[in-house]
């Protein structure tokens, strides 16, 4: 009998490698698990910050408030989530405040996590292992 499924998505520019920041990454490496077995596994486009270069209407750092809540950065984070509103969970090895809370509003948890390979977290995340690193938040 097969457990419900999850789908857990890493960033990521080589489909190897957890990206060390949400926001900088060109793809998100997909993984649908049935209980600890992955099934499948996918690559898809990501929006990043590259993306919105030309319409940067505010500094990307604001000293006055934190990092990503300006109404500009929550646009820009909504449009990244949009490839993955089917996933329940998201990797990363660094993201900011602004993004993680797109993140929980779009019912995906994030994890942030010291560990580089995609197939060695997402294993860890499927046995309980994985540990979110929130010093990792900026």
């Amino acid at each position: 009998m097969r457990g419900k499924a999850i789908r857990i998505a890493a960033v990521t520019d080589d489909g190897l490698n957890i990206s060390q920041h949400f926001g900088r990454a060109t793809y998100y490496a997909v993984f649908t698990a049935e209980g600890a077995t992955v099934v499948k596994r996918e690559l898809r486009s990501k929006v990043g910050h590259v993306h919105f270069a030309s319409h940067e209407a505010a500094p990307e750092h604001d000293d006055r408030q934190a990092h990503g809540f300006t109404p500009e950065a929550r646009d820009r984070h909504t449009q990244m989530v949009a490839a993955i509103q089917d996933c329940q969970v998201l990797l990363a090895r660094g993201m900011g405040m602004g993004a993680r809370l797109c993140l929980e509003q779009a019912g995906i948890t994030a994890i942030l996590t010291d560990v580089a390979d995609i197939e060695t977290a997402v294993r860890a995340y499927l046995r309980g292992e994985l540990v979110d690193h929130t010093e990792l938040l900026h």
